[in-house]
């Protein structure tokens, strides 16, 4: 058990869905102030890969409980069929019960898993780097998306930002943050040629104007640092270029 900063002011007691118990402790820390360091960083995040760095690392996502969830729809489509009130009925209405049940406590698990992984990766972000750029993404429209909203809602993108704020406030790093509509995605980060709107199917593209191959997720998180303020940065071959909104060009 972790030793408290300080004595308590007050202590809450919590009740989840599935039924846990958790205490929250208000306590009065001091504030702590990280070495500064030159390292910045542009991240886009993104569904099968959880986020990519401006630097070409790519972090993966734990996976959602999607073989269970299909279960439980085959079990409620099965109970559907079934005359209510049958002893056939009762059978499956009871699987369905439990299941459910065990759903409910594993999504307990897959939340506190969840939680974990977006502590740890947004702390050595913050300790990595001096300043960290994200996208404004706009979460509440994309779930709006049948197909994508179990995932996007699964991998807490908005709690992601919610810890990397609180953290870049608490260790005095810069925290910023662009419009969602820069043009990250098709933007060429090495001469700033922009092109038209990919399919979410193309992962990697050739710039029209330059010939640079991109990794569409590495060349929109280069193209997210250049636009939080970084006027010169690496690219992805390692050299450094300048990107400027009058200069760019597109093509459709």
């Amino acid at each position: 058990m972790r030793k408290l900063p300080s004595e308590p002011s007050s202590v809450t007691v919590i009740k989840d869905a599935a039924n846990r118990y958790f205490l929250s402790f208000v306590v009065e820390i001091q504030p702590e102030t990280l070495p500064k360091t030159d390292n910045s960083v542009g991240i886009d995040l993104g569904i099968k890969t959880f986020a990519t760095f401006s630097n070409g690392t790519k972090i993966d996502a734990p996976k959602p409980l999607k073989k269970r969830i299909k279960k439980l729809k085959k079990l409620s489509k099965s109970l559907s069929n079934k005359t209510k009130g049958s002893k056939r009925y009762e059978k499956v209405r009871a699987r369905v019960a439990k299941f459910s049940f065990g759903m409910l406590r594993k999504h307990g698990k897959l939340k506190d898993t969840r939680t974990d992984f977006l502590h740890k990766l947004s702390t050595k972000i913050i300790r990595e780097n001096q300043t960290v750029v994200l996208e404004d993404l706009n979460v509440s429209g994309m779930v709006k998306n049948r197909k994508l909203s179990r995932a996007i809602s699964d991998l807490g993108w908005r709690q992601f930002r919610t810890f990397l704020e609180g953290k870049a406030e608490k260790y005095g790093r810069d925290l910023r943050v662009i419009s969602r509509w820069e043009a990250t995605t098709q933007k060429c980060s090495c001469c700033g040629f922009r092109g038209c709107k990919l399919d979410l199917q193309v992962r990697e593209w050739e710039c029209l104007n330059c010939g640079a191959k991109h990794d569409r997720d590495e060349n929109a998180a280069i193209n997210i640092l250049v636009a939080g303020g970084q006027s010169e940065t690496l690219n992805g071959r390692g050299g450094k270029h300048k990107t400027s909104a009058s200069g760019s060009s597109s093509l459709c």
